[in-house]
């Protein structure tokens, strides 16, 4: 089994896992998610995914039918599905469930909870060592008076459009800005500009997902010791920045050396983000050490 997709309890490969059409997820986006991954075979940072999860699911007004003990026992039933002895990337999905054409949360009894997991795509050592392109879209990040970035939603049009952009221009991420011409996040990921040793993310009022590796960050800097702090940013600071990265789950710190047409670190990632990067995964692999 490739990919394990457990939905509702049962477990499936996931080229035969199914959610009924009238599942309001696959109708109208109507759902929450989070992705994580895992270390020594366990779920890094699986508390505060579950956190987000919950204060997403909240935000819809969507009940979680589980409670975080059984969200981890279903895990560990799907992981051991899997034929693959090495680590996985783990995606758990809650939808609004099954219901009539209306957006009335009434009209579904039963949320659909869903576990994705399938084999870890290991970010290629040659990004690592030569950092990525990402793409300033036209797009601008919802307004969080129209969709709160805060809601980790199903629906991702938003940064689709953004990627479209990056994908077409040959960039491997793209970078939105909101409404007031600044800063916000990439499509997949979260940003960091390196300013005089300092490294600086936008602050959360600026219109952007708080991430948990992103916050996880602020904890390697400490461990570093390299500042890292919130800032508001505008097109100003990358023309000044002598490093960018980005942080996510699944590609950790990774270096950014080209914005458009501007190029960072004679295209090599700079000695902040490599002493990030490189203290992200030493805490990151060395969490679990110790523990039963």
């Amino acid at each position: 089994m490739k990919i394990a997709v457990n939905v509702n309890g049962r477990i499936s490969d996931g080229r035969a896992a199914t959610v009924p059409a009238l599942d309001y997820g696959f109708l109208f986006g109507d759902g929450v998610y989070e992705t994580l991954r895992t270390y020594d075979r366990r779920p890094f940072l699986f508390d505060r995914h579950l956190a987000r999860f919950r204060a997403s699911a909240e935000q819809l007004t969507l009940p979680m039918p589980l409670d975080d003990a059984t969200w981890e026992a279903w895990l560990a039933e799907t992981m051991a599905a899997l034929d693959h002895d090495g680590e996985v990337t783990i995606r758990l999905l809650l939808t609004r469930g099954v219901g009539d054409f209306t957006y009335d949360p009434a009209a579904c009894p039963s949320p659909t909870a869903v576990i994705i997991v399938r084999p870890v795509t290991e970010v290629p050592a040659v990004q690592f060592e030569q950092g990525i392109a990402i793409r300033i879209a036209s797009v601008i990040r919802n307004h969080p008076r129209a969709l709160s970035p805060r809601i980790k939603s199903n629906n991702l049009l938003n940064n689709i459009l953004a990627m479209q952009e990056a994908i077409r221009a040959g960039a491997s991420e793209a970078l939105l800005l909101n409404d007031r011409g600044e800063l916000t996040e990439c499509a997949q990921s979260n940003i960091f500009l390196v300013l005089d040793g300092v490294a600086l993310t936008p602050p959360l009022d600026a219109g952007l997902l708080e991430g948990v590796t992103r916050n996880f960050l602020f904890e390697v800097g400490e461990a570093a010791k390299v500042l890292v702090r919130e800032q508001t940013l505008r097109l100003e600071h990358l023309a000044i920045a002598d490093e960018l990265f980005i942080t996510s789950t699944t590609r950790e710190v990774l270096g950014v050396t080209r914005v458009d047409e501007a190029v960072y670190g004679h295209g090599r990632p700079g000695p902040i983000t490599r002493t990030l990067a490189a203290e992200f995964r030493r805490l990151a692999q060395g969490r679990f050490q110790g523990e039963a």
